[in-house]
């Protein structure tokens, strides 16, 4: 098993920034890859973006250009940092870990944006 915590959401005005991170219980070598989704009310849970355990990445459309996912291995923790925040990126964010056959999923952490 693994868990994963997230931190790091708050309330930000439109165009600020802000870094989300996700601490894992074990080695990120050993999981296949994390990402960060996020859900909006009355909305689907939807990807951000994902790191696997080589280092690829990929994002969704929304996030291209503006967010950045990045690994630091010697602390087992995904980082997420956001900028150019638009209120549309408010939302709860969540932080999976894809390990064999199991995806395993924080808490959430909530990301509100102010106009």
């Amino acid at each position: 098993q693994v868990q994963v915590v997230e931190s790091g959401g708050g309330l930000v005005q439109a165009g600020g920034s802000l870094r989300l991170s996700c601490a894992a219980s074990k080695s990120i070598f050993a999981i296949n890859a994390m990402a960060w989704y996020r859900q909006a009310p009355g909305r689907q849970r939807e990807l951000v973006a994902r790191v696997t355990s080589s280092g690829s990445t990929n994002y969704a459309d929304s996030a291209k250009g503006r967010f950045t996912i990045s690994r630091d291995n010697a602390k087992n923790t995904v980082y997420l940092q956001m900028s150019t925040l638009k209120p549309e990126d408010t939302a709860v964010y969540y932080c999976s870990a894809e390990s064999g056959e199991d995806v395993y999923w924080g808490q959430g952490t909530q990301v509100t944006v102010s106009s």
